[in-house]
């Protein structure tokens, strides 16, 4: 067996377990969901801007609530994820919501096998370039599955987020910037709520912002812009305290480093 299998199972594995615990959090609120609350941010919506009537493949969409935000403003959506209970209570939501989004499980790396055409529009978001190992063939999964002139847009955490141990406290810097070997953690809980009845096998790989732009334009991908953001709209790290316009720093840390960054690219 390959060793990024072995990696991904116990991964999917944690997810399955994770969607339960999420689905029921007060973080995903997905009653005010159901109701009409969007899931997006003002970051990925004013930075990739209108999307109806185009065709949106969301990458690693956890239980689908941001594939159906994007539903919900007329793009026609096609999301994956690893996780069968994702994808299965994705299916569930985009029902009860009688919006026409497609769920597909699947690895990130399968992909051009189990997705099928192109679209207008990749999108990704928040938490998501950890579990790949390989972003070399993440580039060219994006780039052979945008059409001509297409859009890729990813907002993520920032790679310095990662270099830090949340589970010491106060979080310690531990892991390197650019680090190829694979990271292991186990803790109790989930970002959600850190004492749920769950315990949390992740494996990861950090990667650094020249990794992620050389895998899109090796990719043939043009970068329009990297944007980096000194607040993130989680609070999903230890230490974070809310600022008046309801985004989150880390306390003694505000400016020192980015918590988010963005990326837009296109397919020429």
């Amino acid at each position: 067996m390959n060793k990024n299998q072995k990696y991904f199972e116990v991964n999917k594995d944690t997810w399955n377990k994770k969607v339960g615990i999420h689905i029921k959090s007060e973080f995903y609120d997905v009653e005010g969901f159901k109701r009409g609350k969007s899931s997006l941010n003002r970051f990925e919506l004013e930075e990739l801007g209108a999307v109806k009537g185009k065709s949106l493949l969301h990458l690693q969409c956890h239980f689908g609530q941001d594939t159906l935000s994007w539903s919900r403003l007329g793009a026609k959506c096609t999301g994956i994820d690893i996780s069968n209970e994702g994808i299965y209570n994705a299916k569930l939501l985009n029902s009860a919501l009688g919006l026409d989004a497609t769920f597909i499980e699947s690895n990130l790396y399968a992909v051009p096998k189990n997705v099928k055409g192109k679209f207008d529009i990749v999108f990704a978001s928040y938490g998501v370039i950890g579990w790949l190992p390989d972003l070399k063939t993440w580039g060219e999964i994006i780039s052979q599955k945008l059409k001509k002139g297409g859009v890729f847009y990813l907002i993520e955490f920032h790679p310095i987020v990662w270099m830090f141990d949340y589970l010491q406290t106060p979080a310690k810097l531990v892991y390197p910037y650019q680090n190829s070997e694979v990271i292991y953690e186990e803790y109790k809980g989930t970002y959600t709520d850190n004492d749920a009845d769950i315990i949390s096998k992740e494996y990861g790989w950090n990667h650094g912002l020249g990794e992620v732009v050389s895998a899109l334009t090796t990719a043939g991908l043009h970068i329009e812009f990297l944007h980096e953001f000194e607040k993130s709209p989680y609070n999903i790290f230890p230490g974070m305290e809310e600022t008046l316009d309801g985004m989150f720093v880390q306390k003694g840390s505000e400016k020192l480093f980015p918590l988010i960054y963005s990326i837009k690219a296109t397919k020429k």
